[in-house]
């Protein structure tokens, strides 16, 4: 019997790594196939992705190179995955880390049909994510017993872009590249600076950011500890595949990295990438040493079943917030199931912002991001450990691969949904075989999220009206990266709490950055 299963499974492995021989007119009907299933989150991607490409080329050359690409992934490269991506029929939409059941579903409405929203509270909460999940972990840990806070989710908690990423705790972004996406966009707002003065400034903004990530990452590591949660987290790293045209920036990158003291980001070998990851890859890799993998829906769970322990903190699902009215000494959040009249409110909800506040149009800017997960995929691919190169991100959680890309901008109304790009998701399975050789994988699971962009690539973390409205937002796609000691900040500031340190200062941080960038409080630029 072993040697039947032991011939079987070499049998299996020499199958993989035969090459895949297809008749023309097989090539055609794929291709037929997926040009008929075509639909708008596929045309945006592809928008995307020319943008990326070849933005830098003329029309004529961007769309000619876009077309040589198109042409080829329809009747090439996706097609030759035909034996090696099966999906399963139907798949499902429902994120992977949503198939657990959310223990706080339709709460409290499914226990207490009769429920009612408070009339009163201290502070409402919009969000059941990351962030809003933070806030109420960290009030339920400060607030007096006499100050409620009310958490309102459109739907349940982390039924959003918490429950729909690919399942990485990172550090936040690292030195150089938040130091650049400022520098960009500094001359937009600061055109009285001098060019000198700028690439100081950018730096400053840079090192803000990662003393605030760093903290973060190492909360939420204690925070887990403590606590007891489960939520299958794994310091492992992440993997950053880097191509030849990209190992100037990287070694540029590490190098300050060191000489900032923001030594997580680092570099590593094409010997090492293939031990820590089991990508083979011709070049050097940029790994963040802290990051870790968890389990996001679980995370958010945690910490609100934590919160709901302490009476200071009350939960309603499903919930719309239509919009809020400022009354001076206090707020009406208005939803479909009535209105609460508060004194300090907070904004968690990230993409959706624009959508409920048109303010943010074009400073928090909804991108899809999109991912899909099955059984099987690359054997080399080790858990916990985050793995990204090309086009695509990947991670192996137990028997199921998580594999994605992104990402598109949506009109404002279109935040949140779920409509993942079939086609993308093809190319990105194609891309990992690139880094891994041939693999099997049986898809299950399909879905699209949506995160919030800020022009700088720039979180936003403080009073959108200068009284007692805060928000926290515009993370990039590192909601994990900021959202935890954002909350602590938020809450230490509406319980005017100066017992701790405050990572967030307004110079940097505050929404005025954004929307009125000539009366914003901009930090003095030190001197070199």
């Amino acid at each position: 019997m072993t040697s039947v299963h032991a011939r079987d499974k070499q049998s299996n492995a020499d199958s993989l790594k035969a090459p895949v021989r297809l008749s023309l007119f097989t090539r055609l009907r794929l291709a037929a196939g997926l040009i008929a299933g075509l639909r708008k989150p596929d045309f945006q991607a592809a928008g995307t992705f020319a943008g990326l490409v070849y933005g830098n080329k003329s029309f004529i050359e961007k769309w000619c190179g876009f077309i040589g690409w198109g042409l080829r992934q329809t009747f090439v490269v996706i097609p030759d995955t035909i034996r090696d991506l099966t999906f399963a029929k139907p798949i499902s939409n429902t994120p992977m880390w949503l198939i657990d059941a959310n223990p706080l579903a339709n709460h409290p409405w499914g226990d207490e049909p009769e429920a009612a929203l408070p009339r009163e509270a201290d502070t409402v909460v919009i969000g059941a994510g990351f962030t809003g999940g933070a806030v109420a972990y960290h009030w339920s840990k400060r607030a007096p017993a006499d100050r409620l806070m009310v958490v309102l989710d459109l739907g349940d908690p982390a039924s959003g872009s918490s429950g729909r990423n690919e399942g990485l705790v990172v550090m936040g972004r690292y030195f150089k590249m938040v130091r650049d996406t400022v520098r960009k966009h500094l001359p937009a707002v600061r055109a009285d600076l001098s060019n000198d003065e700028r690439d100081r400034l950018a730096e400053q903004f840079a090192g803000k950011y990662c003393e605030a990530a760093y903290k973060n990452a190492d909360l939420i590591a204690k925070t887990i500890e403590t606590e007891g949660f489960d939520c299958d987290y794994a310091r492992e790293g992440w993997v950053q595949g880097s191509g030849a045209d990209r190992q100037a920036g990287l070694d540029a990158s590490v190098l300050m990295a060191q000489d900032t003291g923001f030594t997580d980001w680092s570099k590593i070998t094409p010997q090492q990438v293939l031990e820590k990851s089991g990508m083979h890859v011709r070049h050097n890799a940029g790994y963040s040493i802290a990051a870790a993998s968890w389990h996001p829906a679980k995370w958010v769970w945690c910490l609100m079943q934590a919160a709901l322990k302490q009476s200071t903190v009350k939960l309603y699902t499903r919930t719309r917030v239509s919009r809020v009215e400022d009354e001076g000494e206090h707020y009406l959040v208005h939803t479909a199931r009535g209105t609460i009249k508060t004194r300090h409110v907070v904004n968690a909800t990230e993409a959706y912002t624009p959508a409920i506040d048109s303010r943010f149009h074009d400073a928090i800017i909804p991108m899809q991001e999109q991912a899909a997960c099955g059984d099987g995929g690359p054997e080399a691919m080790p858990p916990h450990v985050g793995v990204s190169a090309g086009w695509f991100f990947a991670g192996r959680y137990g028997r199921r691969v998580l594999f994605g890309s992104g990402g598109s901008r949506l009109p404002d109304h279109e935040a949140g949904r779920n409509r993942p790009s079939r086609f993308l998701s093809r190319f990105v399975a194609s891309e990992m075989k690139r880094f891994y050789g041939r693999y099997r994988l049986h898809m299950t699971h399909e879905w699209s999220g949506t995160v919030g962009y800020t022009a700088d690539e720039y979180p936003i973390v403080g009073l959108i009206d200068g009284n007692r409205h805060h928000i926290i937002g515009g993370m990039c796609g590192s909601g994990s990266g900021v959202s935890f000691n954002g909350g602590r900040c938020i809450v230490n500031r509406i319980l005017a709490k100066t017992d701790e340190a405050d990572d967030y200062p307004e110079e940097y941080f505050a929404p005025s950055r954004l929307l009125d960038p000539a009366n914003h409080p901009w930090p003095a630029v030190e001197p070199a």
